[in-house]
């Protein structure tokens, strides 16, 4: 390793030390993770997402477009409350969560699916058009480029 390598690399390791210093030193008002209280506040956003979920009718309890804003609520809710309550994110808790969660309501989802159900794209024609189009264009704009470099 040449000298300006040991430089370069001794700059960012006492940059990078520096910079934890700095929040150790910045940040004395930092809030254990209290488990419990993160426990009864996945309980609270889960609850609403629960309710939310009862309320959808059963043939679009897979389609994400139905319950696109409740599930919003309760992942945001979940992580703001991580955070409030001074626990890490994402917190094994929350996971754990997460996981109950989705395995109550979304297990079924992807069994008894038709092969013959999937999504087939629709822009197929458009894109190849689009791709033609493109190769033209450049095999015209190298053979304008070679006729008129012939003809100096």
């Amino acid at each position: 390793m040449d000298i300006n390598a040991r430089k370069l690399l001794l700059f960012f390791v006492a940059g990078f030390l520096e910079n934890i210093e700095l929040k150790v030193t910045c940040s004395p008002h930092v809030l254990e993770c209290n488990t419990t209280a993160l426990h009864l506040e996945m309980e609270e956003c889960g609850g609403h997402f629960k309710t939310e979920m009862a309320e959808l009718h059963p043939n679009y309890s897979c389609d994400f477009t139905h319950f696109i804003s409740a599930y919003h609520y309760f992942t945001s809710c979940a992580e703001n409350n991580s955070v409030k309550i001074g626990c890490f994110w994402p917190h094994p808790v929350v996971e754990h969560y997460i996981i109950l969660i989705h395995k109550q309501f979304f297990s079924n989802c992807t069994k008894n699916k038709d092969p013959s159900d999937t999504l087939e794209d629709t822009f197929n024609s458009t894109i190849n058009i689009l791709i033609i189009v493109t190769v033209l264009l450049t095999l015209a704009m190298v053979t304008s480029v070679v006729c008129c470099s012939k003809q100096r």
